[in-house]
Protein backbone atom coordinates (compact mmCIF):
# COMPACT_ATOMS: atom_id res chain seq x y z
CA UNK A 1 0.00 0.00 0.00
CA UNK A 2 2.76 2.21 0.83
CA UNK A 3 4.63 1.58 -2.35
CA UNK A 4 1.34 2.65 -4.32
CA UNK A 5 1.52 6.18 -2.17
CA UNK A 6 4.87 6.48 -3.41
CA UNK A 7 4.54 5.77 -7.20
CA UNK A 8 1.48 7.66 -7.15
CA UNK A 9 3.27 10.82 -5.96
CA UNK A 10 6.31 10.62 -8.39
CA UNK A 11 3.38 10.69 -10.93
CA UNK A 12 2.26 13.75 -9.87
CA UNK A 13 5.14 15.33 -10.31
CA UNK A 14 6.34 14.42 -13.33
CA UNK A 15 2.58 15.85 -14.65
CA UNK A 16 3.56 19.30 -13.17
CA UNK A 17 6.97 19.34 -14.42
CA UNK A 18 5.58 18.07 -17.91
CA UNK A 19 2.97 21.26 -17.71
CA UNK A 20 5.11 23.72 -17.01
CA UNK A 21 7.78 22.97 -19.74
CA UNK A 22 5.18 23.42 -22.14
CA UNK A 23 3.88 26.90 -20.92
CA UNK A 24 6.99 28.35 -20.59
CA UNK A 25 8.01 27.47 -24.12
CA UNK A 26 11.46 25.84 -23.97
CA UNK A 27 12.30 24.55 -27.02
CA UNK A 28 15.07 23.32 -29.41
CA UNK A 29 17.54 26.80 -29.80
CA UNK A 30 17.47 25.97 -34.00
CA UNK A 31 13.78 26.26 -34.33
CA UNK A 32 14.09 29.74 -32.19
CA UNK A 33 16.94 30.94 -34.73
CA UNK A 34 14.73 29.53 -37.40
CA UNK A 35 11.63 31.46 -36.68
CA UNK A 36 13.39 34.73 -35.19
CA UNK A 37 15.51 37.71 -36.55
CA UNK A 38 19.02 35.36 -37.20
CA UNK A 39 22.16 36.13 -35.67
CA UNK A 40 24.24 38.55 -37.26
CA UNK A 41 27.82 37.27 -38.18
CA UNK A 42 31.50 38.36 -36.34
CA UNK A 43 32.61 40.42 -39.04
CA UNK A 44 30.18 41.76 -41.55
CA UNK A 45 31.62 41.64 -45.51
CA UNK A 46 30.65 45.08 -46.27
CA UNK A 47 33.11 46.24 -43.80
CA UNK A 48 35.85 43.87 -44.30
CA UNK A 49 38.68 44.97 -46.62
CA UNK A 50 41.65 43.47 -47.24
CA UNK A 51 45.23 45.01 -46.07
CA UNK A 52 47.08 46.32 -49.18
CA UNK A 53 50.09 43.60 -50.22
CA UNK A 54 53.48 45.12 -50.71
CA UNK A 55 53.35 44.85 -54.25
CA UNK A 56 49.91 46.84 -54.70
CA UNK A 57 51.81 49.45 -52.47
CA UNK A 58 54.78 49.77 -54.74
CA UNK A 59 53.10 49.87 -57.95
CA UNK A 60 51.03 52.92 -56.52
CA UNK A 61 53.61 54.88 -55.36
CA UNK A 62 55.35 56.96 -58.16
CA UNK A 63 59.13 56.34 -58.48
CA UNK A 64 61.49 59.58 -59.31
CA UNK A 65 64.21 59.84 -61.19
CA UNK A 66 65.34 55.84 -62.05
CA UNK A 67 67.14 53.48 -60.93
CA UNK A 68 64.59 51.02 -59.46
CA UNK A 69 61.82 51.91 -61.71
CA UNK A 70 64.14 51.74 -65.42
CA UNK A 71 65.94 48.19 -63.83
CA UNK A 72 62.28 46.84 -62.26
CA UNK A 73 60.29 48.08 -65.11
CA UNK A 74 59.69 46.32 -68.76
CA UNK A 75 62.66 44.47 -67.40
CA UNK A 76 62.05 40.62 -69.50
CA UNK A 77 64.95 39.49 -70.48
CA UNK A 78 63.90 37.49 -73.39
CA UNK A 79 61.99 40.45 -75.48
CA UNK A 80 61.38 40.04 -79.18
CA UNK A 81 62.52 43.59 -80.58
CA UNK A 82 63.14 44.44 -83.81
CA UNK A 83 65.42 45.98 -86.38
CA UNK A 84 63.36 47.79 -88.72
CA UNK A 85 62.76 51.46 -87.67
CA UNK A 86 60.92 52.69 -84.77
CA UNK A 87 59.08 56.21 -85.09
CA UNK A 88 56.48 58.63 -83.04
CA UNK A 89 55.90 62.17 -84.25
CA UNK A 90 55.29 64.62 -81.57
CA UNK A 91 53.95 68.34 -82.58
CA UNK A 92 54.89 70.12 -79.03
CA UNK A 93 57.19 72.44 -77.29
CA UNK A 94 60.59 71.07 -77.19
CA UNK A 95 61.44 68.36 -75.02
CA UNK A 96 64.33 69.20 -72.53
CA UNK A 97 66.65 66.63 -72.23
CA UNK A 98 68.03 66.39 -68.33
CA UNK A 99 70.22 63.18 -68.29
CA UNK A 100 71.62 60.08 -70.23
CA UNK A 101 72.26 56.83 -67.95
CA UNK A 102 73.24 53.23 -69.42
CA UNK A 103 72.81 50.26 -67.77
CA UNK A 104 74.24 46.78 -68.59
CA UNK A 105 71.42 43.50 -67.87
CA UNK A 106 72.22 39.87 -68.30
CA UNK A 107 70.66 39.84 -71.68
CA UNK A 108 70.59 42.82 -72.63
CA UNK A 109 71.85 47.05 -72.81
CA UNK A 110 69.94 50.34 -71.80
CA UNK A 111 70.28 53.80 -72.98
CA UNK A 112 68.28 56.48 -71.21
CA UNK A 113 67.06 59.62 -71.95
CA UNK A 114 65.71 61.82 -69.53
CA UNK A 115 63.58 64.89 -69.86
CA UNK A 116 62.20 67.72 -67.91
CA UNK A 117 57.80 67.74 -67.21
CA UNK A 118 56.02 64.94 -68.23
CA UNK A 119 56.23 64.90 -71.82
CA UNK A 120 58.27 63.31 -74.59
CA UNK A 121 60.06 64.43 -78.03
CA UNK A 122 59.07 62.47 -81.10
CA UNK A 123 61.27 60.52 -82.05
CA UNK A 124 63.11 57.70 -84.72
CA UNK A 125 65.49 54.75 -84.10
CA UNK A 126 67.08 53.14 -87.10
CA UNK A 127 70.15 51.33 -87.73
CA UNK A 128 72.31 53.43 -90.14
CA UNK A 129 75.45 53.10 -92.31
CA UNK A 130 78.79 54.47 -92.00
CA UNK A 131 80.00 56.80 -92.03
CA UNK A 132 78.11 58.39 -88.98
CA UNK A 133 77.72 62.32 -89.45
CA UNK A 134 77.44 65.45 -87.70
CA UNK A 135 74.37 67.47 -88.12
CA UNK A 136 75.24 70.81 -89.62
CA UNK A 137 78.72 70.60 -90.93
CA UNK A 138 77.68 67.04 -92.23
CA UNK A 139 81.25 65.90 -91.59
CA UNK A 140 81.92 62.32 -90.78
CA UNK A 141 82.32 61.24 -86.61
CA UNK A 142 84.16 58.45 -85.71
CA UNK A 143 82.15 56.20 -83.69
CA UNK A 144 83.47 52.92 -82.10
CA UNK A 145 81.96 49.52 -82.96
CA UNK A 146 80.91 48.14 -86.53
CA UNK A 147 76.68 48.70 -86.31
CA UNK A 148 75.25 52.28 -85.48
CA UNK A 149 72.14 52.66 -84.03
CA UNK A 150 70.35 56.41 -84.08
CA UNK A 151 68.38 57.70 -81.97
CA UNK A 152 66.59 61.13 -83.23
CA UNK A 153 64.32 63.37 -81.08
CA UNK A 154 62.48 66.03 -81.61
CA UNK A 155 61.81 69.00 -80.85
CA UNK A 156 64.06 68.72 -78.32
CA UNK A 157 66.64 70.39 -76.67
CA UNK A 158 70.19 69.66 -74.87
CA UNK A 159 71.33 72.89 -73.76
CA UNK A 160 69.01 75.45 -71.92
CA UNK A 161 68.16 78.66 -73.14
CA UNK A 162 71.67 80.80 -72.03
CA UNK A 163 73.24 77.44 -74.36
CA UNK A 164 74.54 75.77 -71.24
CA UNK A 165 74.40 71.98 -72.13
CA UNK A 166 72.46 69.76 -70.01
CA UNK A 167 73.82 66.68 -70.50
CA UNK A 168 77.83 66.93 -69.36
CA UNK A 169 79.06 63.42 -70.80
CA UNK A 170 78.12 64.46 -74.85
CA UNK A 171 80.72 61.55 -75.49
CA UNK A 172 81.40 58.24 -73.83
CA UNK A 173 83.22 55.03 -73.98
CA UNK A 174 81.41 52.14 -72.85
CA UNK A 175 82.73 48.60 -71.92
CA UNK A 176 80.06 47.05 -72.66
CA UNK A 177 79.52 43.23 -74.09
CA UNK A 178 77.89 45.00 -77.24
CA UNK A 179 77.28 48.83 -76.62
CA UNK A 180 81.07 50.55 -76.92
CA UNK A 181 79.84 54.12 -77.47
CA UNK A 182 77.78 56.62 -77.25
CA UNK A 183 78.06 60.17 -78.82
CA UNK A 184 76.04 63.27 -79.33
CA UNK A 185 75.38 64.13 -82.82
CA UNK A 186 73.67 67.46 -82.84
CA UNK A 187 71.91 69.70 -80.61
CA UNK A 188 70.39 71.94 -83.05
CA UNK A 189 66.74 73.82 -84.13
CA UNK A 190 65.19 71.58 -81.54
CA UNK A 191 66.45 68.33 -83.07
CA UNK A 192 68.67 65.97 -80.78
CA UNK A 193 70.83 63.00 -82.12
CA UNK A 194 72.29 60.38 -80.39
CA UNK A 195 74.06 57.11 -81.89
CA UNK A 196 74.76 54.12 -80.26
CA UNK A 197 77.88 52.50 -81.46
CA UNK A 198 77.51 48.40 -81.28
CA UNK A 199 79.47 45.61 -81.61
CA UNK A 200 76.64 43.88 -84.06
CA UNK A 201 73.51 45.30 -84.99
CA UNK A 202 71.25 43.51 -82.78
CA UNK A 203 67.41 43.85 -82.01
CA UNK A 204 66.28 46.43 -79.81
CA UNK A 205 63.22 48.09 -78.34
CA UNK A 206 61.59 51.26 -77.50
CA UNK A 207 59.70 52.06 -74.25
CA UNK A 208 58.08 54.97 -73.22
CA UNK A 209 58.34 55.72 -68.86
CA UNK A 210 56.85 58.45 -66.46
CA UNK A 211 57.40 60.09 -63.60
CA UNK A 212 59.94 61.52 -64.50
CA UNK A 213 59.64 61.10 -68.67
CA UNK A 214 61.79 58.68 -69.91
CA UNK A 215 62.56 57.09 -73.46
CA UNK A 216 64.41 53.58 -73.10
CA UNK A 217 66.20 52.06 -75.91
CA UNK A 218 67.11 48.15 -74.94
CA UNK A 219 69.50 46.17 -77.83
CA UNK A 220 70.07 42.67 -77.21
CA UNK A 221 73.41 41.72 -76.28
Amino acid sequence: MRRQNVSARLLAVALVCAVCQAACGEGPVANQNSAGTPAPSATPAATAEAAPTATAVAEATPRPGGGAAETGEHSEEDFRGTAGAVEKESGGEPALLRAVRTASREKFERVVFEFEGAGLPGYRVEYVDRPVRQCGSGEAVPVAGDAWLRVRLTPANAHTEAGRPTVRDRARRLAYPNLKELKLLCDFEAEVEWVLGLASPNRYRVLELTNPARLVIDVKK
